[in-house]
């Protein structure tokens, strides 16, 4: 697959690009994509819920009637879950809800992430960008130019450039990201994604 590099005015500077077919022209496998969305959201979840069983709720542990001839149930203290201020059955307890997926089914599941990107037709590749200093406004025109301000924007760099993502603190929906470091999850949850030049070569490589 082919795609035209855009300038930051949004026209076409001449130059095409080559997405591999082995990456980004895949049979896509759903199972895959989700077992690896599900691990990225686990592994975000801090896991540190706590909440009280019967013999860590303080309280008296004195019976509070007697065993037999009221009429109604066995009671014994306050502390059971029975009772309001008392330890909670089978309650959270701090874990870690991480687990191991196979390095072949990440990658597989990248490469069906990028297919369904490029198959709706919302990857853009851009031409590198050179700023000298910080500036959102700068993006944000960026951003307008390639049509892509008012959707979800994936940002994905060959390499470090301090001063653009730097500029794209400030603006929520677009989110800069190492080409070596895109996940799953990042590309399906975004509307379109931007690839600098260079950025498509290192994703060739990595998952090829």
């Amino acid at each position: 697959m082919e795609l035209a590099v855009l300038n930051t005015q949004g026209k076409e500077t001449g130059r095409k690009v080559v997405l591999s077919e082995a990456v980004f022209g895949v049979e896509a496998n759903d199972h895959a994509i989700y077992l690896d969305v599900k691990q990225y959201l686990a592994d975000q979840r801090q896991g540190t819920h706590k909440a009280k069983q019967r013999n860590e709720v303080t309280g008296s542990t004195r019976k509070l009637k007697r065993q037999k001839g009221t009429g109604g149930a066995r009671c014994g203290s306050i502390l059971s879950p029975l009772f309001p201020g008392g330890g909670r059955v089978f309650g959270p307890v701090p874990r870690d809800y991480s687990f191991k997926l196979n390095k072949k089914l990440k990658q597989l599941a990248r490469r069906s992430a990028l297919t369904y990107k490029a198959q709706a037709g919302a990857i853009t590749v851009l031409e590198a960008v050179s700023m000298e200093a910080p500036k959102t406004k700068t993006v944000a025109a960026l951003a307008a130019a390639l049509n892509v301000a008012d959707k979800k924007v994936l940002l994905v760099l060959p390499e470090g450039n301090a001063n653009l993502q730097l500029s794209c603190r400030n603006i929520p929906n677009i989110m800069p990201i190492l080409a070596q470091n895109v996940c799953t999850y990042h590309v399906m949850n975004a509307s379109a994604v931007v690839l600098v030049e260079g950025a498509e070569q290192v994703l060739n490589t990595l998952l090829a």
